[in-house]
């Protein structure tokens, strides 16, 4: 599969696109046909062995399964919104659908681009702001599964001090520091749990910029924590290896870290993950579209429907009975409607 790296690839094909079409009489939303489904990268891109690797993941399984190529373009740092529209614009021009918009931060430019193609269903990831009868909006409930990572940490802890290290400061980050700090407390009100972000908003570095991460996680360690759960993406593999470093327990993000292949000399350090069933999800709206009946709204995913989890890839969770029948009761307790769990801290 072809990726296109650098932004400015993207929108220079764009106009040049747009000025071969204007030659020929045609208008700026038709579309040269189905070729497949396409996703646009957050920060960080394809390679950041979490959030946008999992939206790969779905992509990759469909493209196995219905037999064609599709495309997934890669963000550049400090990139604006018209940027971030003109591609997605520019993918639904060549005949991708769906099209998908992978982080909240594609909200205003699925909106834009949707309008302009509406025979085309865009998807948007981690977001339900933008609304229209061609917008899928694929959401998680975060907080859920934060709080077991917080049940995890808190029965693997030996110093009684754990930490959260969040990629930027916004409102979806702060959902798993709710979760996580709520399912701490929860467990033993006693424990100190130590919060971090890397950036504010505008500054998206903390999601791409694994020495922040290292930095941060190196403070927690330094101020007796000895479980730290991470919210940051690309920066994320800065706070797995300060931690691997120090032999404690980190908890990944996303994707089931500890799987990660780039990530294997730390793995026996990742004690779970909370992950989001982001590659269901994509496949799910590519495969809506495939059988011509496309997905449109709001779709969640919870713990009731498996959309997000706590891994058990690494033996020795599992061998901490102690921890796993807590984490399977908070489940339980949350499915019932017996815990409600935060969506703020």
């Amino acid at each position: 599969m072809r990726r296109v790296t650098k932004i400015a690839a993207a929108v220079t094909a764009t106009a040049a696109l747009a000025l071969t079409t204007a030659a020929c009489g045609g208008t700026s939303t038709e579309s040269s046909g189905d070729k497949g489904a396409a996703i646009a990268y957050d920060v960080g891109g394809r390679g950041d062995q979490s959030f946008n690797d999992a939206a790969y993941a779905g992509l990759q399984r469909a493209q196995d399964e219905f037999g064609w190529e599709g495309e997934d373009l890669e963000p550049s740092d400090g990139e604006s919104d018209a940027d971030k529209a003109s591609r997605l614009k520019e993918l639904a021009r060549q005949g991708y659908n769906p099209v998908i918009g992978v982080g909240f931060a594609y909200a205003g430019p699925i909106a834009e681009a949707a309008e302009a193609y509406p025979d085309t269903t865009f998807g948007l990831i981690d977001d339900e702001q933008a609304k229209g009868d061609n917008i899928v909006n694929m959401v998680f409930s975060e907080e859920q599964g934060s709080y077991l990572a917080g049940v995890a940490a808190a029965h693997a802890t030996e110093t009684d001090v754990v930490g959260f290290v969040g990629g930027v400061e916004v409102p979806l980050i702060k959902k798993f520091e709710a979760g996580f700090v709520q399912g701490v407390k929860d467990t033993n009100p006693d424990i100190t749990v130590k919060s971090q972000y890397l950036t504010q908003p505008p500054n998206m570095n903390g999601f791409s910029k694994p020495d922040l991460g290292k930095e941060a996680a190196r403070g927690q360690l330094d101020a007796k924590a000895d479980v730290i759960y991470h919210a940051a993406g690309l920066a994320g593999q800065g706070v797995i290896e300060a931690v691997a470093a120090r032999g404690e327990w980190v908890i990944g993000v996303d994707s089931d870290q500890y799987a990660q292949k780039t990530l294997a000399p730390y793995k026996d350090s990742i004690l779970t993950s909370m992950t989001k069933d982001v590659p269901d999800a994509v496949y799910e709206l590519i495969k809506s579209v495939e059988d011509g009946d496309p997905q449109s709204g709001v779709v969640r995913y919870n713990l009731e429907t498996d959309g997000v989890a706590l891994s058990e890839s690494n033996p020795a969770y599992k061998e901490m009975t102690d921890l796993t029948a807590a984490v399977a009761k908070a489940k339980e307790d949350i499915i019932a409607g017996r815990i409600t769990v935060n969506t703020t801290p």
